[in-house]
């Protein structure tokens, strides 16, 4: 593309330039495809392993709670490696979406949304200097959002249901704690510990719901920003 180019209408194109700008989409869009189902593997693989400790952990009356806990670190392992994989994802779709909005919106639209002048120097700006368009907590943030704080919550109330009802209904509160005790551990760390799991998940909901407020209203106003 030229350095003088300072086009406002897709129009202006060369006819290879816009066949050129197609297979730059198209592969863009692959890519985010790809990655896209390498975060369900990755969710997949949670929600298998919950699987295996519910059955384990209500295999009968008798059986240990304790799966249900120690299932909370592959789950968090997961998540790390699938907000790692979302931020890579983020990248692509983020490239296929701005040229979706700069370019094949004002050409679909003609004369009634002229395009930005320079659009395409923030897009080859991200292929020279690629970046991660979110950190890494945002990605967290955005997949506990998206999946895992279900799941977090499944494990939860699973972990309390085996409390309140194995291997016989529970009398009163202290000897729900009592049954939450891990070796020389006592229940009511436990309780608090699994307390602020939780907490923590609906606490980065919260977070990132902001912070993509505050994101989406910096576009509107500069229309700059990419991811």
């Amino acid at each position: 593309m030229s350095a003088e180019r300072t086009s406002e209408s897709p129009q202006e194109f060369s006819p290879a330039e816009i066949g050129a700008l197609a297979h730059l989409y198209r592969g863009e869009v692959y890519r985010s495809t790809v990655w896209r189902t390498r975060l369900d593997t990755t969710t997949n693989w949670s929600v298998v392993t919950l699987g295996v400790a519910l059955s384990i952990t209500y295999s009968s009356p008798e059986a240990s709670p304790l799966p249900l806990v120690l299932v909370g670190v592959l789950i968090l392992l997961f998540l790390t490696l699938e907000a790692r994989r979302y931020r890579f994802f983020n990248v692509w779709r983020a490239r296929a979406r701005w040229i979706e909005r700069h370019f094949y919106v004002p050409l679909l639209m003609a004369e009634e949304m002229p395009a930005r002048q320079d659009w395409h120097s923030t897009l080859a700006e991200d292929y020279s200097n690629p970046q991660y368009h979110v950190s890494l907590a945002v990605a967290v943030a955005r997949r506990v959002r998206a999946n895992y704080l279900w799941i977090l919550l499944i494990q939860t109330l699973a972990y309390a249901g085996k409390l309140m009802v194995h291997p016989t209904p529970v009398p009163s509160f202290a000897e729900f704690v009592n049954r939450a005790d891990i070796g020389p551990m006592p229940g009511e760390l436990v309780l608090i510990a699994g307390g602020l799991y939780i907490a923590s998940g609906i606490a980065l909901v919260a977070w990132v719901n902001r912070v993509d407020r505050r994101r989406a209203a910096e576009r509107a106003v500069r229309g700059s920003a990419m991811g």
